[in-house]
């Protein structure tokens, strides 16, 4: 009962006297030295009479409620005590001290940009040219006879070409040849034409796969000037005699091989129609051409192969080869042109050419039949563009 009212008077009074025992009431499970020293000692300091009879009632649950203590005084300001060593340690931040990264450029002003749209194009243009040189001295008096001659060669390219990158293409060759040559033993001609050629390239193409394409191919080739043999004046060709064109319809293959080294093409037409004319008549049946008043010219129908290819043997060795073959199962005409390039220097080139020919509607030679062969060496300057 004492208790009970000690604890109501703690509670109702919180005065400065009392205000440690105020905070004592609210934990009664501290034990608190003070009221040991009060209730243990003869002459107790305290005169309040509330503060005694609080510190009886606490002493009693102290005796008979031991259990009921949790914590003593000691350690409850202990735990409740700020460390002052820790409040007198300087802090110091963490923080590492990077190199500071310099600022971004400033970047200008963006400034209106023109745009130019260009037209595609589709035609390429290129060719070459060359002007070859050869000469021959033999004395007099040579163990194994002969003569000294002198001979030119001059050719010619023009190539126009049309691509619209998507299916068709329009190829476009023309090639001019004209060489000269001197012969002291000739008494008619100071100089007769040993190359003569006019000849005109023309292919359309439409894709079919990825090298391959539908043509129809025009060719068409004549000579610029007469043709004579040593000491004799008869004209054995002319301009226009023979004039032959080949009109073929067929497939057409893109070779691309020895690591790009090897290029040209391949055509191949079923159908084809071979056209030959002779202006002169004199010179129609040597050109296996029957003719009277009123024709000059033989048309067959047959087939027809032309293969066109160029490779680079070699930083300065090049080979070029043109094959062309018509058959009307009645008589046939093979061609096959080899030129080999040696490039010296920029502009100066050195030239053998093999020309075997096949053709059963010339006239019969009792030593090569109906073949024919020619060939030369040249070296001279050459240019490309």
């Amino acid at each position: 009962m004492v208790a009970a009212l000690a604890l109501s008077a703690g509670a109702a009074e919180k005065t400065d006297s009392l205000s440690g025992w105020y905070y004592r009431l609210f934990a009664p499970l501290t034990f608190y030295h003070s009221v040991a020293n009060s209730q243990l000692s003869i002459a107790s300091d305290n005169p309040d009479e509330v503060s005694r009879a609080i510190d009886q009632a606490l002493m009693n649950v102290y005796l008979k409620r031991p259990d009921l203590v949790k914590i003593t005084q000691t350690e409850q300001q202990e735990s409740g005590t700020i460390r002052q060593d820790l409040i007198d340690q300087p802090v110091v931040q963490g923080v590492e001290m990077v190199e500071q990264a310099e600022p971004l450029p400033e970047m200008p002003e963006a400034e209106p940009v023109e745009v130019i749209i260009e037209k595609p194009v589709f035609w390429k243009y290129k060719g070459d040219g060359s002007l070859q040189f050869m000469q021959n001295y033999v004395s007099n008096n040579w163990y194994k006879g002969g003569e000294s001659n002198y001979a030119a060669v001059g050719t010619l390219t023009l190539e126009a070409n049309y691509d619209n990158k998507s299916k068709w293409k329009w190829e476009n060759k023309l090639e001019l040849k004209l060489g000269f040559q001197t012969s002291p033993s000739d008494t008619v001609h100071k100089f007769k034409t040993n190359e003569d050629l006019i000849r005109l390239t023309s292919k359309v193409g439409l894709q079919a796969a990825k090298n391959w394409y539908y043509t129809l191919q025009v060719l068409a080739y004549t000579q610029f000037a007469r043709g004579f043999k040593a000491n004799n004046e008869q004209v054995f060709s002319d301009f226009m005699s023979p004039f032959n064109m080949s009109v073929g319809l067929g497939m057409d293959y893109k070779v691309t091989a020895l690591n790009k080294r090897l290029t040209g093409t391949i055509n191949i037409s079923p159908l084809a129609i071979n056209y030959r004319y002779v202006d002169r008549t004199s010179l129609a049946a040597s050109f296996g051409v029957k003719t009277d008043r009123h024709t000059h010219s033989l048309t067959d129908f047959g087939s027809q192969l032309t293969a066109s290819l160029e490779w680079n043997i070699s930083d300065n060795v090049k080979w070029k080869t043109r094959l062309f073959g018509f058959t009307s199962y009645h008589r046939m005409e093979l061609e096959w042109e080899n030129t080999f390039t040696l490039k010296v220097s920029r502009f100066i080139s050195a030239n053998i050419f093999l020309f075997p020919r096949f053709d059963d509607a010339n006239n019969y030679d009792d030593d090569l039949g109906y073949w024919q062969f020619k060939e030369y060496s040249s070296l001279g300057f050459s240019y490309s563009f």
